[in-house]
């Protein structure tokens, strides 16, 4: 076990750990540290803590020290310059005639890199473009390519839901999402109703994936043959994943049909079986699913 501190550099950013050897660090204290960038301003979101040996990405780095006046001033200083790198690496892309969307600049906290976040439909040849930014602020300039989802992340905005982006209010890491798990909430795979912002399929299709599961295990499917409580036998119609009921097509003792709801304890049924993942897919559904795979680059009928 280590004792160790967690750090976040952005918000809504990964957390890292680093040593506070020594120091009365906690959460909610400003502490400078040591990164693969540079020497960095983070904000401890995880007071000391014991950690096992194999959740540690080593070596593990000490914290330098504790952030002082100075230290926020540095930073606030810093984060102002930001604001001015966007705009002159936004006038030297159009100078260049480069097609990439800037997304943000970033400076560490020893001003020994300036770095800017971009997205462009293919590879971007910006050599050019480090050396026009170079000569202008005379320190290391890096240009980071990243993805529509990180984009978002950075950017931010409001869902459909209405509320901040899970991304960039809370989510550390992207949640692996599959479309697997809209079929098992049951709700439509119209692109639409299950994309986010980006374009991509929505994070918080995770959120209530194993509740759904759970539930979903205890009951029938549409179509199954059960026998009722009252020696009744018929083929359901509907189910209700939440308040677990059923609705049952019952066929009574006049050969009459009728349809009543139970609960599902009130049910005999054999226990729903594995089924191949694609055998409720309708041919609608599945031109669909053959989109988005083809918008994500990989498989949606499993977990990442």
């Amino acid at each position: 076990m280590v004792n160790v501190i967690g750090v976040r550099f952005r918000s809504a950013g990964k957390i890292y750990y680093f040593d506070p050897v020594g120091f009365d660090i906690k959460q909610g204290d400003n502490v400078i540290v040591e990164t693969a960038r540079g020497v960095e301003y983070g904000n401890v979101v995880l007071g000391l803590r014991e950690i096992e040996d194999d959740k540690i990405i080593q070596p593990l780095k000490p914290v330098i020290r504790q952030a002082t006046s100075e230290d926020d001033e540095v930073e606030r200083k810093n984060k102002e310059k930001e604001k001015e790198a966007f705009q002159i690496c936004l006038e030297k892309i159009q100078k260049h005639g480069l097609e990439m969307k800037l997304i943000d600049s970033e400076y560490t906290f020893d001003n020994n890199k300036v770095l800017f976040y971009f997205t462009a439909d293919g590879r971007i040849d910006f050599r050019e473009l480090v050396k026009d930014l170079a000569s202008v602020f005379k320190t290391r300039i890096e240009l980071r390519q990243i993805g529509v989802r990180d984009e978002t992340k950075i950017v931010g905005g409001i869902g459909i839901c209405g509320r901040t982006l899970c991304c960039n209010s809370h989510l550390s890491e992207f949640a692996p999402v599959s479309i697997k798990m809209a079929k098992e909430q049951n709700l439509s795979l119209n692109p639409t109703k299950i994309s986010g912002v980006c374009g991509r399929l929505m994070c918080c299709l995770k959120n209530e994936q194993e509740a759904y599961e759970e539930l979903n295990a205890k009951l029938p499917d549409v179509g199954d043959y059960v026998t009722t409580n009252d020696n009744l036998k018929g083929e359901v119609q509907s189910v209700s994943v939440l308040k677990q009921l059923v609705k049952v097509i019952v066929t009574l003792e006049n050969d009459e049909k009728e349809v009543r709801e139970y609960k599902v304890e009130e049910l005999n049924f054999r226990p729903r079986k594995k089924k191949d993942k694609l055998n409720n897919i309708d041919d609608e559904e599945l031109r669909v699913l053959e989109l988005l795979e083809k918008k994500e680059g990989k498989s949606l009928l499993d977990d990442e």
